[in-house]
């Protein structure tokens, strides 16, 4: 069974969005061993320096590069979009490569991503070109890797 980890920076505090993650990790429990961590964001000012972003983005890159295993998938507005059929293909193709097959999505916090995790990545990844707070992305991002197991099994979910 596949292993798929979620780091996310910040805790889901929307009682909705939390049940709306917890129905996705029940889904997904008959497909792969889901991880979701919940990192704590360093913490910053009202407006903060541009330096102040960059350090707290550092700390940050930090903390998810002690964690990341296997294939490492960066979500960053910058990074490639791809459609359905595409992230089920590259889900599949980490199932045979090493590591177990194992797959970890970097969340970032609401200032995205230290360009040193973005360069670890093997996959930066966007899921558009339009902005999403950071805690809907998460249940986005489940709800698509739930699809692409759905894709790969050959089942009527995605149509």
């Amino acid at each position: 069974m596949q292993s798929i980890q979620i780091l996310a920076l910040g805790k889901c505090k929307e009682l909705y969005l939390r049940d709306a993650c917890q129905e996705y990790e029940k889904r997904l429990s008959r497909f792969c061993q889901l991880e979701m961590i919940q990192l704590e964001p360093v913490s910053l000012p009202q407006n903060p320096s541009a330096r102040a972003i960059e350090q707290a983005l550092q700390k940050e890159g930090e903390l998810l590069l002690r964690r990341i295993k296997g294939y490492c998938i960066a979500l960053c507005i910058e990074g490639k979009q791809l459609d359905s059929p595409a992230l089920a293909r590259t889900l599949e193709a980490a199932a045979v490569g090493g590591e177990n097959g194992a797959v970890t999505f970097c969340i970032g916090s609401s200032y995205g991503l230290s360009d040193e995790v973005k360069c670890c990545a093997n996959l930066r990844l966007s899921m558009s070109k339009m902005m999403f707070p950071h805690q809907l992305a998460r249940v986005m991002l489940l709800e698509q890797i739930y699809r692409s197991y759905q894709i790969l099994g050959g089942t009527k979910y995605h149509k």
